[in-house]
């Protein structure tokens, strides 16, 4: 067996149940031969002065324990997941194949002329049966070695019964030309069955890649699953309660998993900080780092750290972690508890949008400093401190939603995201976002995801 068949478990268990399939039909040739034997032998009686018939059964008798050997073999070989050698293959190839020339030599009816019995043989035909079955071996080199063995072994036989290979320029009767004839065919069905066992063997190799692909495929949906109920676990399952303010989160990764996070976090002065990051990209990476920061930031804010130095303890945090060309946008809004005053500071993250109610109108902010990771030193503006009335909001969000297109190639934009945001200004904050993706939702007319979605909103009471 080739060293490829041998390296491939699953290749070596489809070749050993094909030959399991091949020896099993054999058998039940030889259980017919014997039974048309009998019939011909004691109920046609075409062969009632013959006494070779004892000879054939006996013959087919050895064949059959031989080959309930072989069957033997290769059933403990599936039991104990481990290939058969390669004599084996080659051995009883040759063995198998050799058998119908005994029978042309030795069992052949004596009422025949020994000139004509390697023609008028039945065992002639046992041949091709032998051949078309090595196809099941799976083996191309296997196929071959049986149709040349079959041409010699028949030759053999032949020139055991008389036969004599036709010299040039002499007459040479019928029978000895069908001879060469017959030899060349066997060879030939050989070459033949060879060219067969290759294509069956390619498109088993082309199946079973496919299974194996189609699992592992499972496996990695299995696990990106499991990743995406650990990632959405990490997200707050609950409203934060803090006097004064209505606030909302929401987060739709494109895949099973996302860079996208939003998280916040009682300080222990009664305050609440709000935070957003978006890690570039989406998938498996991204959301592993945004895992990261996300556990980077609950620790780094409320260890009596501002804004400021909270944020640059992230990103110091994080510049290990993030490979060249990864950076992550980050925003914090810290909001205190019965007063108006929310203090705002991003990290490459904007534009966030400020809603003011009294004067129906919209203030895009925009970041106060690079994105974590772009340099080792986080350097910022001050942080931006609002002064919120009844009715005011802050929105976070990502760019997923802005920037989604629709089948046009046309993007939502800031424009159409702030109108969303006025129509349902007076609605509780979770459900200003849920118009905000109704309304992406429906604008992009089924186009797909490109990019996570998460958004928050702070609303004054």
């Amino acid at each position: 067996m080739s060293q490829e068949a041998i390296q491939s478990d699953a290749l070596r268990d489809a070749e050993l149940r094909s030959e399991h399939l091949r020896i099993i039909v054999l058998l039940a040739v030889i259980v017919v031969f014997v039974l048309v034997t009998i019939v011909r032998t004691f109920v046609i009686r075409t062969s009632s002065n013959d006494t070779s018939w004892m000879l054939r059964v006996l013959l087919a008798s050895a064949v059959f324990i031989y080959e309930g050997s072989m069957l033997r073999k290769v059933q403990l070989a599936l039991k104990s997941k481990k290939g058969l050698p390669t004599e084996f293959w080659f051995l009883s190839t040759i063995i198998e194949t050799s058998i119908p020339a005994f029978g042309i030599a030795f069992l052949t009816s004596k009422q025949i002329d020994n000139i004509y019995r390697p023609l008028a043989s039945p065992a002639l035909l046992v041949f091709f049966i032998f051949i078309i079955l090595s196809t099941l071996r799976l083996e191309p080199w296997i196929s071959f070695l049986s149709g040349a063995v079959a041409s010699v072994t028949y030759v053999g036989a032949a020139i055991y019964l008389g036969w004599k290979l036709p010299l040039p320029g002499e007459a040479a009767p019928v029978t000895q030309t069908t001879v060469g004839l017959n030899v060349i065919t066997l060879f030939l069905a050989g070459i033949v069955a060879a060219a067969v066992a290759r294509e069956i063997r390619k498109h088993l190799k082309a199946a079973l890649r496919e299974v194996e692909t189609k699992r592992k495929l499972e496996a990695i949906q299995h696990d990106l699953q499991i990743a995406r109920s650990i990632q959405q676990s990490l997200l707050p399952q609950k409203q934060p309660r803090i006097e004064g303010f209505d606030i909302a989160g929401w987060n739709q990764p494109a895949d099973d998993t996302g860079g996208d996070y939003f998280d916040w976090k009682s300080l222990s002065d009664g305050r609440l900080v709000v935070s957003l990051a978006d890690v570039t990209g989406h998938g498996i990476g991204p959301a592993l780092l945004a895992a990261v920061c996300h556990a980077y930031a609950r620790s780094s804010f409320g260890n009596g750290h501002n804004l400021t130095s909270a944020l640059e303890h992230i990103n110091e945090s994080l510049a290990s972690d993030l490979t060249t060309g990864r950076f992550v946008t980050f925003v914090a809004a810290l909001c205190c508890a019965g007063c108006a005053e929310v203090e705002i500071l991003s990290a490459g993250h904007g534009p966030l949008f400020i809603y003011t109610r009294a004067k129906d109108e919209f203030t895009k902010m925009n970041a106060h400093g690079l994105p974590f990771g772009i340099l080792p030193a986080f350097q910022c503006d001050p942080a931006t401190r609002l002064k919120l009335e009844r009715g005011d909001l802050v929105v976070l969000a990502t760019d997923g939603f802005f920037e989604w297109e629709n089948t046009q190639g046309q993007d939502f934009g800031l424009e159409r995201m702030q109108n969303v945001l006025r129509k349902s200004r007076d609605l509780p904050s979770a459900d200003i976002i849920k118009e905000l993706y109704a309304a992406v939702k429906e604008f992009s007319n089924d186009s797909k995801q490109q990019d996570d979605l998460t958004a928050v909103v702070i609303k004054r009471l």
